[in-house]
């Protein structure tokens, strides 16, 4: 870990970063400037990425090149359309992502997301269309369904024995031919295009001010984060981040994030669904590091015995991680339904089979949550799954078939878990867990 984050300091004094710069050669200390910080910064980077722990700048450039490449082969890639239609397609398997980082981080999986998802979107339309119920509790209902399925993974799994990965192999089965069986005879349901759930997808927040609001308050609830942390870490004695290197982070997350909202308002303003997704990832974080359960699961990533010693109930948070994934691979089919405005077996075994699911998972590891758990945030599923959609949005302008799409696919996934791997082993040799 960087000097610059809290242990002595270069020339030997006390810690104190961002507070004195070097000595001179007077034996007085001179203020430190911003190049001094950008530098310490620098090194800081270069010595995280040799040690692995920087892995959502590569995954920043390898995105930068990927939207190069893209933007070479057709100038309507980085279009506001495209752009906002991107941030509006990543939501659905985002939210599912999110429920696969819950999972990751106990060191389980849980393969019936995809499936999961279908079952929502086919219990809504099912009861809202087929039998009439209100559509607040239609989504109530489905939601509750993603609830209750994960449920009864994580008991099959937590007070029963059984192997994550056999439990919900068998739920993937299980929850798709139900899917399928809801849809029958009817075949396709079409939902309401008017409706609450087909807006979630298409309702858009025409007035400038609301992108820019999102905008300004991200960033500004980034630094109001970053110094309380570094506040609470200084007097604890832990290592913290310098001030330079707070405020550098905050500017290029200012740069980022207003320049997306300049670019969504020269289209239709603020998705909807992206805001939804972006309070899914701030409470979710906030609950994974800033409350005793959070802390929980990381402890119980970093070793079951280990956490089950500490006292904390292990059986609880692993049905508990379930409960989430299910919940959230429910919503995510909401939104999938919301897309297509409609249910039907074709997209049910399509979630069913494999490709919601690979995404899924493929965005949570891209993004830096590790498969061998302890490792990685809600937020790392932003980066990821950008990642994935990009790609396939890239593809579907060039009409590239939809088996080169999968091979790309599974190969970026294949690359993600061997950085992984590699950066595990590489922490190994260093004598860090």
């Amino acid at each position: 870990m960087a000097v610059s984050r809290g242990g002595p300091h270069r020339d030997g004094g006390p810690a104190g970063p961002g507070s004195a710069g070097p000595v001179t050669a007077g034996g007085e200390r001179r203020t430190r400037g911003w190049q001094d910080n950008l530098r310490e910064y620098a090194l800081d980077v270069r010595a995280g990425v040799r040690d692995g722990e920087r892995g959502p700048l590569l995954v920043i450039a390898g995105l930068i090149v990927i939207w190069i490449v893209f933007q070479g082969l057709d100038d309507k890639f980085l279009s506001p359309r495209n752009l906002s239609n991107l941030s509006v397609d990543i939501v659905g398997t985002g939210l599912v992502a999110v429920g696969i980082v819950f999972v990751l981080l106990i060191r389980e999986i849980d393969l019936s997301v995809g499936s999961v998802s279908g079952l929502a979107g086919a219990a809504f339309a099912v009861l809202n269309v087929n039998h009439g119920v209100p559509e607040w509790l239609a989504v109530a209902v489905a939601v509750a369904v993603g609830t209750a399925v994960g449920a009864f993974h994580g008991v099959f799994h937590a007070w029963l024995g059984v192997p994550a990965f056999v439990v919900t192999l068998a739920g993937l089965l299980i929850w798709n031919g139900l899917t399928l069986y809801l849809l029958g005879a009817s075949g396709t349901i079409n939902i309401d295009e008017e409706g609450l759930v087909a807006s979630l997808t298409s309702h858009h927040f025409g007035d400038d001010l609301a992108a820019y609001a999102v905008a300004a308050l991200g960033t500004a609830g980034y630094v109001l984060a970053a110094r309380r942390r570094r506040s609470r870490h200084r007097a604890a004695g832990m290592p913290y981040r310098s001030e330079g290197e707070i405020w550098l982070r905050t500017g290029l997350l200012a740069v980022v994030a207003f320049a997306a909202a300049v670019t969504l308002n020269r289209f239709q303003g603020l998705p909807l669904a992206l805001l939804i997704f972006l309070v899914v990832l701030v409470v979710s974080d906030y609950v994974l590091r800033r409350t005793r359960y959070g802390r929980r699961v990381y402890a119980l990533g970093g070793g079951v015995e280990a956490a089950r010693r500490a006292g904390i109930g292990v059986e609880r948070v692993r049905v508990a991680m379930f409960m989430v994934s299910g919940t959230l691979a429910a919503v995510g089919g909401l939104f999938v339904a919301s897309g297509l405005t409609s249910a039907s077996p074709t997209t049910a075994r399509a979630a069913g089979s494999g490709m919601l699911l690979i995404n899924a998972i493929a965005a949570a590891v891209i993004g830096g949550t590790s498969l061998f758990g302890g490792r990685g945030s809600p937020w790392s599923v932003l980066l990821g799954v950008v990642v994935i959609q990009s790609i396939a949005s890239g593809m579907g302008l060039l009409g590239v078939q939809d088996a080169v799409q999968f091979m790309i696919t599974g190969g970026v996934l294949l690359a993600a878990v061997a950085a992984d791997a590699l950066s595990r082993r590489a922490q190994a040799r260093r004598g860090r867990p």
